[in-house]
């Protein structure tokens, strides 16, 4: 019976009468070649190594989630904010494993710090990559009515999916009497922080990828700060 380069037999015009037929022995041909896939997640920097008998790849990288802003000291009829950071990048891509080295070097973004830090970028070699989310701003200590942006950078992307983060919350001075912190903005994996009242420490981002969320003070007050982005991943699923 006649068979592709890659082994897999099917019927000519001799091999059956029905049509069937032709279909059984064409499933019973690939069904012993397809094994089942593995998938690794990658939480840390590591080194990935092709398996033997690998035919393509999805690679998902999620990057770092940007942090929300602290709110700073305040004196006396005096309050202030923080905006809530952006969320990480994401992207996604099907690759055929020929067109992939025999290792690649597997890089996973950092959640950005609490005080508006940028996430960090997660890549799959030179493949797949998307870069964090930016942090949330900060305002100053004062009276004033005000909104204070949340993180918003510009991310780049690469992969056949691509997905931005969306955009910290803007936290909300409200003159005198109080203030809230803006909340995280969501990734394609992860969620936003929720935003917080008056006198509320900023939340970490949700795991992988999520914005924190931005502090906030009323009247005299010692500085609160804002969460921590979620951090990134990376996952490789391997079909052979």
């Amino acid at each position: 019976m006649p068979e592709t380069s890659n082994g897999i037999e099917y019927p000519d015009e001799t091999g059956h009468a029905r049509l069937w037929e032709h279909f059984e022995t064409l499933a019973d041909s690939i069904n012993p070649q397809l094994g089942s896939p593995t998938t690794t997640v990658y939480l840390a920097n590591d080194l990935w190594s092709k398996p033997a008998g690998a035919k393509w790849l999805v690679v998902e990288v999620q990057a770092g989630g940007g942090g929300g802003h602290n709110a700073v000291a305040t004196g006396a009829s005096q309050t202030s904010c923080g905006g809530g950071g952006q969320g990480g990048g994401y992207a996604r891509s099907r690759l055929l494993a020929s067109a992939v080295g025999a290792t690649e070097s597997v890089t996973v973004g950092a959640g950005g710090a609490g005080g508006g830090g940028t996430g960090g970028t997660s890549s799959f070699g030179s493949h797949v990559s998307a870069t964090g989310g930016g942090g949330g701003n900060a305002s100053a200590a004062d009276g004033t009515p005000q909104a204070i942006a949340g993180g918003s950078v510009s991310q780049t992307i690469v992969g056949d999916v691509q997905a931005h983060g969306q955009g910290g919350g803007a936290g909300v001075k409200l003159g005198t009497s109080g203030a809230m912190g803006g909340q995280g903005g969501s990734a394609a994996l992860g969620g936003g922080a929720r935003g917080v009242a008056t006198n509320g420490t900023g939340v970490a981002g949700g795991f992988p990828g999520g914005g924190g969320s931005g502090a906030a003070n009323s009247a005299s007050q010692v500085q609160r700060g804002g969460g921590a982005g979620g951090a990134g991943v990376v996952i490789v699923t391997t079909f052979f």
